[in-house]
């Protein structure tokens, strides 16, 4: 890949993310719709159009199908190739090998760009050095952030999953808590062990960690509750991902926990769970703006050769809580899939 330079290091200081400097455009598509389709269906990108050639973008997640957060990442990211006159091709398999498959497919279509994951950094360096390779450029959002500066990504997009589960750990010391249980749903992914690490690390209580089998939800839900009825000390449930929580809320429901509940991301549903008190509050990483810098970052790297975060940090896109204090607010953009 041609660059004007190479990143060298990596600082973790916060960078503030790029605006795009494209008029907005109504062309664009997914894996699972046609261009024409997708533009008269988005009704949230308004009016104007980039002048630049079409370009296709490659966006490969390890999305576990029937996540909610990652609707809104593919949303971000499609109503940026909208506007950037981007064709956007989206892929996800939560199985790292078959995700990096998919990564060769890209390469082998000889795309103008991608966008990639990296829940699992050593089952995907190969693949993505291929394209580095190929000459085509490559980002990295939500999950990777130890190492896309190693596999020489241009950007990443996400937050810090240690400095979240800090300041989550933190948190907690105010609530009270004594004894959190930090609740895992995909063994081995770097990015949530990080979470965990980090709350373990925040938190002045006993912090135990639980494995579930995120994809089955009938076994997180037998799992936790027999978690709970095993140990009556844990008085807070740590959750990595929205529907792992309202999960959660159902085993409290049904041994008469007292735990409270706190977790990463957000959904909906979650925000409806705050407002009733039965979820305490949640770290937002804001996804929707993960997809859309992803897609937007290769577009100006293609058009005007940027680099967000300048090739030396990365662009973090939180964490920000979401609690009883702003939980209406916030609710108004969740409620259009943005948040």
């Amino acid at each position: 890949m041609n660059r004007t330079f190479r990143p060298r290091s990596r600082r973790l200081a916060s960078a503030v993310a790029v605006a795009a400097a494209a008029a907005l455009v109504l062309a664009g598509c997914s894996s699972s719709s046609g261009g024409k389709e997708a533009e008269d269906a988005d009704s949230g990108v308004s009016a104007g159009k980039a002048s630049t050639p079409r370009m296709t973008i490659a966006m490969v997640t390890h999305a576990p199908s029937g996540d909610t957060f990652w609707d809104t990442i593919r949303k971000g990211a499609e109503v940026a190739a909208a506007k950037d006159n981007v064709k956007l091709i989206y892929s996800n398999d939560e199985t790292a090998a078959d995700q990096a498959s998919l990564v060769q497919n890209a390469i082998d279509q000889k795309v103008d760009g991608i966008a990639v994951t990296l829940a699992k950094p050593d089952a995907m360096k190969d693949v993505v050095a291929k394209a580095v390779k190929a000459g085509i450029p490559v980002v990295g959002l939500n999950a990777g952030m130890s190492d896309w500066q190693k596999q020489g990504l241009l950007s990443f997009f996400g937050q810090d999953e240690a400095i979240s589960g800090e300041a989550l750990g933190t948190k907690l010391n105010d609530t009270g808590a004594k004894h959190a249980l930090c609740v895992v749903q995909v063994q081995g992914a770097v990015n949530l062990e990080q979470r965990c690490a980090g709350v373990e690390k925040g938190f002045k209580g006993k912090t135990d960690k639980l494995y579930v089998n995120g994809a089955d939800m009938p076994s997180v839900k037998s799992t936790i509750t027999a978690k709970l009825k095993q140990d009556s000390s844990i008085d807070q449930v740590v959750t990595l991902g929205a529907p792992i929580a309202l999960t959660a809320a159902q085993s409290i429901d049904e041994t008469g926990s007292k735990a409270k509940i706190a977790t990463f991301d957000l959904n909906k549903e979650l925000i409806a769970a705050i407002k009733d008190g039965s979820i305490e509050f949640a770290v937002d990483q804001q996804p929707y703006l993960q997809g859309y810098l992803a897609v937007d970052s290769l577009w100006l790297y293609k058009n005007n050769g940027n680099y967000m975060g300048g090739g030396e940090a990365p662009i973090l896109t939180g964490p920000a809580f979401v609690d009883k204090s702003n939980v209406e607010t916030i609710g108004q953009f969740a409620a259009k899939g943005t948040r």
